[in-house]
């Protein structure tokens, strides 16, 4: 009884005021001035089905849906081959960049060239890439907040020497490549000390929360080698992504002295992050910690922080992604807080926007472009410098310091891990126009296949190590 009593008043309140609202609509349309053009009537030869397709076609060119539309496709198709590539014991990294290719020119654009140009116009890409860059700068925050300095001082005089060699002998193999390799795929803006001092860099490359991860589920975490590894790992990061700040601060000054002046700002921008910012940031913690200010005030600074920081390094002339590391390597050494501000943001992160990165680098990749046999050579020697500078490097280094081979080939194996640092790099020298689209095209497949090499690598070097140890007679 009170359920029907309760329609019968929902209908009454429907129909009184439907017929008010209809009373005041039709009578208030004398008092519109004159010249006002009527509302368009649909049968004026035109049908209600075209009038819909006609409209939902112009929608779907505006910019808010065409994007909603890429994220959902460039989401679901990551998060797949990210998850086939896990299975066959690949990092997920290489199944969401790979995906990224396919989505690109390389097959969508090739196979289905309607669909890719529907999904992928030209005027879109810029949305993707503002996008994907504030992923990237959330991401290389939580790289620069996992980076623990502890591990470094661990082992600091072993690892230091092992990571810088595992950095000067590829650099300077890659400058040496960048002899052949120049005049031929260089861009027509780029000088042979930016292509080849960017060379040097791409070859340099380690991918720190990569490497991590593939130790972590090789459960090598509190092992020597382990230890060992992501120490070298974490100052070949930091030394790596200071050379290239450096680098990027001469290329785009155009001139030794304004280079110099941009490296000065940018020590002085360190220099500020790293004390009165650090005590700044520690003593808001502190606040907090005693119930001083609430939550959403401690990650409104942290944020504010970040973007400054972000802000200020762009501005100096180095890249945004370059203060986001900054500000993650500065955070008050709170286990609670950084496990915190982690959660908070890296489902949104590695979920959503990192794909979209993957896939802006598959727009930019044309594996079609490798349809000579110059082409195919230039990336062997692009693949052999890679792996005997970074593999070969870090092997003999860490020999040299009295590790056994065994755990000499598994550094190497490991440090020769590109994966996604890589492509950052990559992206920056495409982004300035350091490298054109067939050599970027090389150094990404580079990285994909020294990536998908490492844990094939040391399952080879685990079981030579097995075969050679005889087993001892009863």
């Amino acid at each position: 009884m009170k359920f029907a009593k309760t329609l019968f008043l929902y209908f009454v309140m429907i129909l009184v005021f439907g017929g008010i609202i209809y009373l005041l609509l039709r009578y208030g349309k004398s008092l519109q001035h004159d010249g006002i053009f009527p509302v368009p009537d649909s049968s004026g030869g035109v049908s209600v089905t075209s009038s819909f397709y006609n409209g939902l076609r112009s929608h779907l060119k505006d910019a808010l849906p065409l994007l909603l539309l890429q994220i959902v496709v460039i989401i679901s198709f990551t998060q797949l081959l990210g998850t086939l590539f896990r299975k066959i014991g690949q990092p997920a990294v290489i199944g969401e960049t790979v995906a990224g290719i396919m989505l690109g020119p390389s097959l969508l654009g090739l196979l289905f060239p309607g669909g890719f140009h529907f999904l992928f116009p030209p005027e879109s890409i810029e949305n993707l890439k503002f996008l994907s860059q504030i992923g990237l700068i959330l991401f290389m925050f939580i790289v620069g907040m996992e980076l623990d300095s502890r591990l470094i001082k661990h082992q600091a005089l072993e690892a230091l020497i092992i990571s810088h060699a595992s950095i000067l002998i590829p650099y300077t193999l890659g400058i040496g490549l960048s002899f052949f390799i120049y005049s031929q795929y260089a861009t027509a803006h780029s000088s042979f000390f930016s292509f080849a001092l960017f060379m040097g860099i791409a070859m340099s490359i380690t991918a720190f929360p990569v490497l991590a991860r593939i130790i972590r589920d090789r459960g090598l975490t509190t092992t020597k080698l382990g230890v060992l590894a992501i120490s070298c790992a974490a100052s070949d990061d930091v030394t790596a992504w200071c050379l290239l700040a450096l680098l990027i601060a001469f290329i785009k000054s155009g001139s030794g002295s304004a280079g110099f002046f941009t490296i000065g700002l940018v020590m002085l921008y360190a220099a500020i992050m790293l004390i009165p910012v650090r005590i700044l940031l520690n003593r808001i913690l502190r606040v907090y910690q005693r119930q001083g200010i609430g939550y959403n005030f401690l990650m409104a600074a942290m944020f504010t922080m970040l973007l400054l920081s972000a802000y200020c390094t762009e501005m100096i002339g180095i890249h945004a992604l370059f203060g986001g590391f900054m500000a993650g390597v500065i955070m008050p050494k709170n286990d609670d807080l950084r496990k915190l501000i982690s959660n908070r943001i890296s489902d949104l992160v590695i979920v959503m926007l990192l794909p979209l990165f993957f896939v802006l680098t598959g727009l930019r990749t044309y594996a079609g472009l490798l349809n000579h046999s110059a082409a195919w050579i230039s990336f062997g020697l692009i693949l052999l410098v890679a792996v005997g500078g970074k593999f070969g490097g870090s092997t003999l280094a860490a020999r040299l310091m009295g590790q056994s081979w065994k755990d000499s080939l598994s550094i190497g194996a490991l440090m020769n891990t590109r994966g996604l640092m890589e492509l950052i790099v990559l992206n920056i020298g495409y982004d300035m126009g350091v490298l054109g689209p067939e050599i970027f095209s090389m150094m990404v497949m580079m990285a994909l296949l020294t990536t998908m090499m490492t844990s094939p690598a040391l399952s080879i070097i685990e079981k030579m190590q097995k075969s050679y140890i005889k087993p001892v007679p009863e």
